[in-house]
């Protein structure tokens, strides 16, 4: 053997062996309960279980982090031995999918009298749970679609993307390869959460991930690629070269950090796929950067940003965008500017036909308990200067108000809110949805509690409280780019479905702006306000930037999904993500993603389904 290869590969060899013990002296490797080392991530956890109270109107870290957080720590294993049932990956061999012949995956179609269909999105044929999910279609092949989803068929969460090519009548999936990055501690990261996509102009796909470790404090936001026409079936690096196509590593790195008093959070990505923009394929990313401070309250959350002009290979540096307003952000703020609007989350980035980058996030620098607000940030060239970004403006007050936690029948943590019987954790900070038509015309869509009442009544317990639970979904619309906007319209009012529990609502607009999909979970139907069970509806809303607006509902699931508890499924129970998707074809259909808990023989468990819904034209 060569000399100088021979020490090559034993200086290989020792290296693999030294992050393999630093692995395994940090637990990775290791099933033992585990304390973050990270303080943010810590005092998620901490505050989920009850140990310590939030502040008010603190924004939480994302659902599919804390997920992982209760079962690295062993949370969640105590609530299945609680329960005197088996977790669901140990259900009984009867209980399990019939695989048969099939050999690309656990495939799944609902269907009903009126032909409509939801098809399962996500593969995994174990009881693993898969939840929070993206879609979006590829505007040079509308037949290729991309999912995603939070998904823990190999432990904790490690992001699940899902290809299509026939209109999502099949699906294929994967876990994609964030899993050879070696982040600032000398090792890999332990979970990935918040899943992401995208396509550019040309039909190049970009897929994202926020990664984090248990026992070390690292964490990161990370992108990889799909070239045109792969389509998202396999991933590889965004860095440019000869091999590109074979390697994964490295990522595109919007972010990465390993202090104790960082975290990085609920990040999305969105590339301006309209050729004749000025910033045509630009890729820009945005987040919820969690951070420890020494000024004010102590502990902040702005939204930042970052961008990529080179196909997703390099990114700039990231950039707080959620500025101050003494008129709206008046308490709380961890920074020195006591007006800072610095207690968010939830951003969503989307791009406008001239280029325009607009921003909307959830707010908590509010003085009343619960009562937060969504606002909206822009920028139109070189937006990788914080000075070019507007000064955030209100969109619209927020009620999130709904009964606290905890309710241990329902698995509804303490703190939280929750719409019982249900006990999935609502975050009224993260259920927004913004979009814009061709003529720049903004549209913002959320759900809160402001109708809430009886003994379902704001902020009492979750334990007491029983339905009717009126949480409404609502749209508001701008003319002037985002400077004003309208008096909110209900589009679930008592008056219509009764005072019922609608929630987690996503929106897309045709690009004429002549039609506004919302999609959202709904207990409008048979009985399910009061047992729990719930549906999906989407509603239609025609001319949604006029006082002419009219709404048409259609129900996209073909029957109710049953309420997962403790009770039937004490692993996955007060889990179904942080948000759903709604997309709009070339057709002006909502092409509809959501987590859907009616298992395969008779499990109660979470996958992912897809619908397509409307005529179009």
């Amino acid at each position: 053997m060569n000399k100088k290869i021979g020490l090559f590969v034993l200086s290989a060899l020792a290296v693999a062996l030294a992050f393999s013990v630093l692995k395994s002296a940090h637990g990775q490797n290791s099933s033992a309960a585990r304390r973050p080392a990270n303080n943010i991530l810590r005092r998620a956890l901490d505050i989920e279980t009850g140990r310590v109270p939030a502040r008010v109107n603190e924004p939480r870290v994302s659902s599919g982090v804390v997920y992982t957080l209760l079962m690295s720590s062993g949370e969640i294993q105590k609530r299945v031995a609680a329960a005197g049932a088996l977790a669901p990956n140990l259900a009984p061999a009867a209980l399990l999918p019939n695989l048969g012949a099939k050999t690309a995956g656990c495939t799944n179609v609902f269907t009903n009298s009126s032909g409509a269909r939801n098809v399962r999105v996500n593969q995994d044929c174990s009881l693993r749970r898969q939840a929070e999910e993206v879609v979006v279609i590829n505007p040079t092949n509308p037949q290729n679609l991309i999912a995603g989803q939070n998904d823990s068929r190999i432990g904790f969460n490690h992001c699940g993307y899902d290809f299509s090519f026939n209109g999502g009548r099949t699906w294929g999936d994967q876990i994609p390869p964030f899993y050879q990055f070696v982040n600032l501690d000398g090792v890999t990261y332990d979970a990935c959460s918040d899943p992401t996509a995208t396509f550019d102009s040309n039909g190049n796909a970009y897929v994202g991930g926020v990664l984090f470790e248990i026992n070390l404090p690292d964490s990161a936001v990370l992108v990889e690629k799909s070239n045109a026409p792969i389509g998202g079936a396999f991933y590889h690096s965004p860095r440019p070269g000869p091999f590109q196509l074979y390697v994964d590593n490295p990522p595109g790195v919007v972010a990465n950090d390993n202090s104790p008093n960082v975290a990085h959070d609920k990040e999305f990505i969105v590339a301006d796929n309209n050729p004749s923009s000025p910033n045509a394929n630009n890729v820009y990313a945005t987040w919820t950067r969690f951070a420890v401070t020494t000024a004010g309250v102590g502990g902040d959350s702005p939204i930042y940003f970052s961008q990529s002009t080179d196909g997703g290979a390099t990114w700039s540096k990231g950039i707080e965008i959620s500025g101050a307003n003494a008129a709206i952000c008046t308490i709380g703020s961890g920074e020195t500017n006591p007006n800072a609007c610095d207690q968010d989350q939830g951003s969503h980035p989307i791009v406008g036909t001239d280029g325009t980058v607009y921003v909307a996030f959830g707010n908590g620098n509010t003085p009343l308990p619960g009562i937060n607000q969504h606002l909206i940030v822009s920028c139109s060239a070189n937006c990788n200067m914080a000075s070019n970004w507007s000064a955030p403006v209100k969109i619209s007050d927020d009620f999130g108000t709904q009964p606290v936690g905890p309710n241990a029948a329902t698995a509804c943590p303490p703190g939280r809110q929750c719409l019982p019987p249900n006990g999935y954790r609502l975050d009224d900070f993260v259920e927004g949805s913004l979009s814009v038509d061709n003529a720049s015309n903004l549209y913002f869509v959320w759900a809160d509690f402001r109708n809430g009442g009886g003994t379902c009544a704001p902020l009492s317990s979750a334990a007491t409280a029983t339905p009717p639970c009126n949480n409404d979904v609502f749209y508001v619309f701008s003319t002037d780019r985002g400077a004003t906007w309208s008096a909110p319209f209900n589009l679930t009012p008592a008056s219509k479905f009764g005072p019922s529990a609608q929630w987690q609502p996503w929106s897309a607009v045709t690009p004429d702006g002549q039609r506004l999909w919302i999609a959202y979970y709904d207990r409008s139907y048979g009985n399910c306000e009061f047992t729990g069970c719930n549906d999906i509806t989407a509603a239609e809303v025609h001319r949604p930037a006029s006082n002419r607006a009219s709404v048409g509902y259609t129900r996209v699931t073909t029957s109710s999904m049953p309420n997962l508890v403790v009770a039937n499924n004490p692993a996955q129970a007060g889990f179904l993500g942080d948000y759903m998707w709604v997309t709009v074809d070339n057709r002006g259909r909502a092409n509809v993603v959501w987590a859907d808990t009616r298992g395969l023989n008779q499990t109660v468990e979470e996958d992912v389904y897809f619908a397509v819904v409307g005529g179009g034209d």
